[in-house]
């Protein structure tokens, strides 16, 4: 994840006080998505899970902790 400008290929979606921004070609691949703020032995952080297969795009690191 990364701080980003809003541009015209991006969908933006806020949930409760958060906008978060996604390529719309991107989203289409991985909806649906969450995002989930978590507190584990090894630190914080976000966790984001989706439709997208591990190993994917991401190099499977979406679905990880």
């Amino acid at each position: 994840m990364a701080l980003d400008e809003q541009n015209e290929n991006d969908e933006v979606i806020e949930e409760k006080g958060v906008t978060f921004l996604i390529e719309k070609d991107l989203l289409k691949e991985v909806k649906p998505i969450q995002v989930d703020f978590i507190t584990t032995p090894m630190g914080s952080g976000f966790r984001l899970t989706s439709a997208l297969p591990s190993g994917g795009a991401c190099g499977g690191s979406c679905s990880s902790c």
